[in-house]
């Protein structure tokens, strides 16, 4: 399987306000739970992108041609379209409710309810639902028209229920956060041949271990319920080392040995100290023993970070956005944070 990427869908929209209850719209709190979701998959290192990014309408077709067209049709493709639920009654019940595509096995469903429980939510079910004129076929768009995506759509309590309103209102991050644990954990269990388990050596940071496997300090958080970046020696770590795209063949990844510097590394690699400060951020010229450094062998290359545009990027190296694209093939202005451009 490719890597994991993820669209968030913020449900209804525009003149589709959905559930209206307690002075507040559906579609607002929607929109403020995906674009928290949006920015933490991306601190994560997990490419993301957003079906609406304001108040805006969308019919099913145009939110499902932006599902599709952000990734492709792909089972690597997890769709978590974004709700809040509502009953007939003056008085909803409480707690979550997670809905999966019939072509789906329930795992990532589970996973998902279980986090929003260990978050503090009620956990009330996971299902599916059929067309009723055609039972082969899921009920809602989001499921069937999807292709082979794995869509989710995540009912995070009831607007009507002015306690469970409250909750979500007040507790929408921890939720949040918990369904990507989930789905970390899930495409994790799914790749599980190249999931790595590593042991904390003294000297060792989340820093220099998200360097050494290709992946970012908060995907290593997420992963082991981390809630800071304090690690103690012969501490196990799950190591999510297919989430973020592995490097060009230009790019060489080299471990410092004694008596190693910058200098003389970069004398080996016909590149420059300067080349090697940038690709690996370091914010001086001191390596230690054991560290591990991209090396950038031919040309140069840039590691996005949050807040990057193509913009930002090729007007430091004083280029245009069309000859990055061309030099790493990009179809799109997209890009991801982990990502590795080719500059020059």
């Amino acid at each position: 399987m490719d890597d994991l990427r993820v669209v968030i869908d913020a449900g209804h929209g525009g003149s589709d306000p959905g559930a209206v209850a307690n002075g507040v719209n559906e579609k607002d709190l929607t929109l403020k739970i995906s674009e928290y979701m949006y920015n933490k998959f991306l601190e994560a290192g997990i490419p993301a992108t957003l079906t609406r990014t304001t108040d805006e309408t969308l019919s099913p077709t145009e939110r499902v041609r932006r599902i599709l067209d952000a990734y492709g049709d792909s089972p690597n493709v997890i769709v978590i379209s974004n709700h809040i639920n509502s009953t007939a009654s003056d008085v909803g019940p409480e707690g979550a409710e997670v809905i999966y595509a019939l072509r789906n096995d329930d795992t990532l469903a589970q996973n998902i309810l279980n986090e929003l429980g260990n978050a503090g939510q009620i956990k009330r079910t996971i299902y599916q639902r059929r067309l009723p004129n055609d039972p082969s076929k899921d009920y809602y768009f989001i499921h069937r028209n999807t292709g082979t995506t794995q869509p989710v759509i995540v009912e995070y309590g009831y607007i009507n229920n002015p306690e469970d309103l409250n909750r979500i209102q007040q507790n929408y991050r921890a939720y949040v956060d918990g369904v990507i644990k989930a789905v970390l954990e899930t495409f994790e269990a799914e790749n599980k041949g190249d999931k790595i388990v590593y042991t904390v050596r003294p000297g060792d940071t989340l820093w220099t271990i998200a360097q050494r496997y290709n992946t970012t300090v908060n995907a290593i958080k997420i992963l082991n319920n981390l809630t800071s970046d304090f690690l103690r020696v012969g501490q196990k770590l799950n190591i999510p080392a297919r989430l973020v795209e592995t490097p060009t063949t230009d790019v060489i990844t080299y471990t410092v040995n004694y008596g190693d510097t910058l200098w003389n590394i970069a004398q080996r690699y016909n590149t420059s100290v300067e080349a090697i400060m940038k690709l690996n951020r370091l914010p001086n010229d001191m390596i230690s023993v054991g560290q591990t450094l991209l090396i950038p062998s031919n040309g140069v290359y840039y590691v996005v970070r949050p807040g990057d545009t193509l913009w930002r990027i090729a007007h430091y190296y004083h280029t245009t956005v069309n000859a990055i694209k061309n030099a790493n093939g990009l179809v799109s202005d997209m890009i991801y944070v982990g990502q590795i451009l080719k500059i020059m």
